[in-house]
């Protein structure tokens, strides 16, 4: 395995474990509440959840996926399911670039989320590397 794809996976796991901690903030839950009010897809949490709940949630799905990317060592299948949620993270978050207004003005939260786009080809990377694993490992193991 190259160093590059080794730093791609950890870097990754990384961002996802340590960010979804900070979810639990007070600060985090504040500054995730201007992108979710904005959104088509996520303001229904905040009437669902309150602020702090709908970070919670964003949290405890970011933990579990940066987890289930970490797996790889032990298992294709989790880590490509984790680099599958990790997908649809990045994907939503990057449809807050639309969504919010302004956000490419000083101080928005544009150059912020540009970053995602690295994540989202890093958990794009993944999964496939993951899949073509998992199918070799089924491979190998139906043809003895």
């Amino acid at each position: 395995m190259h160093i590059g794809s080794i730093v791609a996976r950890v870097g990754l796991i990384t961002v996802l474990v340590v960010i979804g901690g900070f979810k639990f903030t007070g600060a985090e839950a504040h500054a995730v509440q201007r992108f979710v009010t904005h959104s088509p897809f996520f303001a229904w949490m905040d009437g669902a959840f309150g602020i702090q709940g709908t970070s919670n949630v964003f949290g405890v799905y970011e933990i579990i996926t940066g987890l289930l990317i970490a797996a790889r060592l032990f298992s294709a299948r989790l880590s490509a399911l984790g680099s599958a949620m990790a997908i649809i993270i990045f994907v939503g978050t990057l449809s807050f670039l639309i969504t919010t207004p302004d956000p490419f003005t000083p101080g928005g939260p544009g150059q912020f989320l540009l970053k995602d786009i690295t994540l989202l080809g890093a958990s794009i990377w993944t999964l496939g590397e993951a899949m073509s694993a998992a199918d070799q490992s089924e491979t190998a193991a139906n043809h003895p």
